[in-house]
């Protein structure tokens, strides 16, 4: 029993070959990055070291990659809307190095202004908004998908009815 009077969890003996296992298990599954399944081997009760020398290994003989692992995110991610903001978080909590994050953005190639202005016209429609709240609900919808606000008011501009 642990001090807060719920169940110690025991380590698992250091055995590399069931770490490997587990790993191999994992990513499987789906891709993920070397952060991301060290702390999964942790929780699973492997030393810090085994995770580290087993994800490591991995990496070493190509069948764990976080430049894979971005490009993977960056592709998913965009497909559902998501702006490059909120994608460079997620890289950033998941582990990923900043350069390997910031070339699978710039491999993504996308128009982020044109996102937000298809997002746009896919969430609201062809409803223009004019009024204050309107525009400010609008605006922060984009926003919380990871535009910034230059991108937000160049979807904006190409939303508005044009004047003849």
């Amino acid at each position: 029993m642990d001090g807060a009077g719920g169940v110690a969890r025991q380590r698992t003996p250091p055995d590399p070959a069931r770490a490997r296992d587990a790993a191999l298990r994992a990513l499987g599954r789906r891709e993920h990055s070397a952060a991301q399944l060290q702390r999964k081997l942790r929780q699973r009760g492997f030393d810090e070291t085994v995770a580290d020398d087993t994800v490591n290994d991995l990496a070493g003989r190509g069948w764990q990659s976080d430049a894979r692992y971005a490009e993977m995110l960056v592709r998913s991610r965009v497909a559902q809307g998501y702006g490059r903001l909120y994608i460079e978080a997620e890289l950033s909590v998941a582990g990923v190095p900043e350069a390997e994050a910031a070339a699978a953005l710039d491999a993504a190639d996308c128009d982020w202004t044109q996102r937000a202005a298809a997002l746009l016209a896919r969430k609201f429609g062809s409803d223009v908004a004019t009024d204050p709240a309107g525009r400010s609900r609008r605006y922060r919808y984009l926003a919380g998908r990871g535009f910034t606000a230059e991108q937000i008011r160049a979807a904006f501009k190409g939303a508005l009815p044009e004047d003849d």
